[in-house]
């Protein structure tokens, strides 16, 4: 008879490479590209250093984990970086800073004791906001080319369980086939082997992202990339337990290294998870596949990598966006009527009108709040 710890064991999961494991690691682009397009136009990040640096981390994990395991841009600290035009050292800088804020999380034991006091009820209502917000973003995309937009949510909906056509590689191809006959293609340079650059930045560059966006991305990668994917894993493949705290030893380690040669701060979305699995992914397989595809990408093609991320038609992105944002929201139906529904409604509730991070105290603090007046009822 197998142990409790065995029945938990991630390390004897087989790893497959098929169409569908291909196609799962598509599933996560939607969430990908537009960060590290302003990366890269905008900071000035050398999108080699991007692509190798995710591309290790992606096969890593995946050997690691044995699982589906997304590697994708910590969103708020992006969008700050990007609004504000960070320099490209401080890009780096804030990457290390925040994998040294997750390891010590992990060796405290502090992130375990977040992921006891958190009810289900706010993580469905964290994800349920992950999953509007991924709508809504899909909808803008979706406007700029709405005809194409409609052909890849019935494209989805048609292939996404086909054996030999999954719905992300024809989204995929569909998209290459679009770039061609906007003669975006031909724009491309010829094809040149180049390794990145090693980076530097200060600690007083550390110090100064910390204080910018990386406090305040902690609670949001708690919420999202550390507690809600150790729930989604669970969930998608029962005996499979990886805790939170394993996670953020992940995100650690792979944060403190990945600067050093142009990597950019990176996390485990549950939204990035939720495409991953939607669109095919069920073993590592997918992580070691697009691993390979961004390190080729990053050592063989850097040069065209900006022009092809921008000129990939962003309705199709978007239509991927809105499948997966669907799928989020439907992690809601196991809260019954009761208090339950009450707290994910005003954690979903706060965290659209706010953000996540207080969403998520003020989920905790309704969860509370109506298990005292609960009490005292009785």
């Amino acid at each position: 008879m197998k142990t409790d710890h065995a029945s938990r064991d991630t390390t004897g999961r087989p790893i497959r490479f098929d169409l569908h494991e291909l196609a799962g690691s598509m599933g996560d682009f939607g969430t990908l590209l537009p960060l590290a397009i302003g990366y890269i136009a905008v900071c000035g990040l050398d999108p080699s250093g991007i692509l190798v640096m995710m591309g290790l981390a992606n096969i890593v994990t995946g050997l690691v984990y044995r699982l589906p395991m997304p590697i994708e841009p910590m969103k708020a600290l992006a969008i700050v970086a990007i609004t504000q035009q960070w320099s490209p050292s401080m890009v780096y800088a804030s990457a290390f800073g925040m994998g040294a804020v997750w390891l010590v999380l992990a060796s405290t034991g502090i992130i375990s004791w977040v992921e006891k006091i958190t009810p289900r009820s706010v993580v469905r209502g964290i994800q349920a906001t992950l999953g509007v917000l991924l709508a809504v973003e899909a909808l803008r995309l979706g406007s700029t080319w709405w005809a194409l937009a409609i052909v890849s949510v019935v494209t989805v909906l048609a292939l996404r369980k086909n054996r030999y056509a999954p719905a992300a590689i024809v989204l995929v191809l569909l998209g290459a086939a679009v770039m061609y006959w906007q003669g975006d293609l031909a724009q491309l340079s010829s094809v040149g082997f180049r390794l990145p650059s090693f980076s530097t930045f200060s600690g007083k560059e550390v110090w100064q992202t910390l204080l910018l966006a990386g406090f305040a991305q902690v609670p949001l990668t708690a919420t999202n990339a550390v507690i809600s994917t150790s729930a989604l894993i669970r969930r998608y493949f029962p005996g499979a337990d990886v805790s939170a705290r394993r996670l953020s030893f992940s995100h650690g380690i792979m944060n403190t290294t990945a600067p050093f040669l142009g990597g950019m701060p990176m996390c485990h979305g549950a939204g990035g998870l939720a495409g991953q699995y939607f669109f095919g992914a069920r073993t590592a397989g997918t992580n070691i596949l697009e691993g390979v595809i961004e390190l080729t990408m990053g050592l063989f093609f850097a040069g065209s990598i900006a022009a092809i991320f921008v000129a990939f038609p962003p309705a199709i992105i978007g239509a991927m966006m809105f499948m997966v944002g669907i799928e989020l929201i439907k992690f809601a139906k196991d809260i019954r009527f009761g208090s339950g529904l009450v707290v994910m409604v005003a954690t979903v509730a706060i965290s659209l009108l706010t953000n996540m991070a207080l969403g998520y105290l003020g989920g905790l603090a309704a969860h509370w709040l109506l298990a005292r007046i609960g009490k005292r009822v009785r």
